[in-house]
């Protein structure tokens, strides 16, 4: 009889979304929706009671208020817990603002759950050394699991354009984060490439940017799969100029088109790019326009060394596998 999983995370993300899908294969999961209301957070600790007694095992993403409760109700009831730290969870930048451990809220459920929980796996290992500083803790039980990804879907067409290209969320906490102005203005300096930036404009900083953009740079909003995957395959260039990152989903899927990865030296940034890229500090955008222009001037194949780091260090296969044993090997 396979073990009964408590899975806590928001569907939507595709990262999430994916770990569901693995584990659905092996064990009887029953997902908990996350509250969307005052009225749901109101009565979600006593859904995560009854959750956690009929389960086996917690499994959740990102160490918050959401996951707090299962990791209390699993230590009540003698049931194992597995939290997943993404980045977020782990981080103090005081200097843009972010991280959990910036402010008290979000201190507090990440401090309770990292003390608890019987394992909480972290897919970069900077994220483990951040826990430990942060939140005080010895870390025993932190594990390094990273994210996988397919590298059947995500593959190049073969043919490069000059297009140098960044995804994420558009809105004022996120750019900064991301470097996303650094990525604009540095169009300007590289006037024969084509800049793209996709990612849902989710409020007005989308504004501030399209001000400040020269007449290369392109912001194509929300895109399906399909479409982003066209995008990596178009793109001779990928820019992760992040402040702060976990291991980065969408530097590895470019990676894996051959896209030729410029990034700064944070967190698991330089894990996925190695030495395939080029690195550059965060938010200098003369050297990271300069960086762009010699990656434009590589030969073509020149991404193919991505690819092959990305389908060597961070195959779905050995996600897969490190849950399944963790799951089996109870937390």
């Amino acid at each position: 009889m396979s073990a009964k999983i408590c899975f806590i995370g928001n569907l939507s993300s595709t990262f999430v979304k994916r770990d569901h899908e693995i584990l659905k294969k092996y064990f009887d999961v029953d997902v908990v929706q996350l509250p969307k209301t005052k009225k749901d957070w109101l009565t979600y600790p006593l859904l995560i009671k009854r959750k956690v007694k009929q389960a086996d095992v917690v499994f959740g993403w990102f160490a918050g208020w959401h996951t707090a409760p299962a990791v209390y109700y699993a230590k009540k009831y003698e049931k194992k817990s597995i939290i997943v730290v993404g980045g977020y969870d782990a981080a103090y930048v005081p200097e843009i603002n972010y991280g959990a451990f910036t402010n008290i809220k979000e201190r507090t459920p990440a401090k309770y759950i990292y003390k608890n929980a019987d394992k909480v796996l972290v897919v970069d290992l900077s994220l483990k050394r951040d826990i430990i500083k942060n939140a005080g803790v010895r870390g025993e039980n932190i594990e390094y699991l990273p994210t996988g990804y397919d590298s059947n879907y995500w593959k190049s067409k073969g043919k490069k354009e000059d297009v140098v290209l960044t995804v994420g969320k558009i809105s004022w906490r996120v750019m900064k984060r991301k470097g996303f102005e650094t990525f604009v203005r540095a169009a300007r300096y590289v006037p024969n490439a084509k800049f793209v930036l996709v990612g849902k404009h989710a409020d007005d900083s989308i504004k501030h940017l399209s001000k400040i953009a020269s007449e290369n740079v392109e912001f194509t909003g929300f895109v399906p799969d399909e479409e982003l995957l066209d995008w990596y395959q178009r793109a001779k260039v990928y820019c992760q100029l992040s402040r702060y990152e976990g291991l980065p989903n969408a530097l590895c899927e470019a990676m894996l088109c051959e896209c030729i990865p410029v990034g700064t030296m944070y967190c698991g940034i330089p894990t996925a790019i190695g030495d395939t890229g080029f690195y550059v500090p965060y938010g200098d955008v003369k050297a990271t326009a300069e960086a762009i222009r010699e990656a434009l001037r590589l030969p073509g194949e020149s991404g193919k060394r991505a690819r092959e780091r990305i389908a060597k260090l961070f195959p779905l296969e050995k996600r897969e596998k490190g849950l399944i044993e963790t799951i089996r090997m109870g937390g």
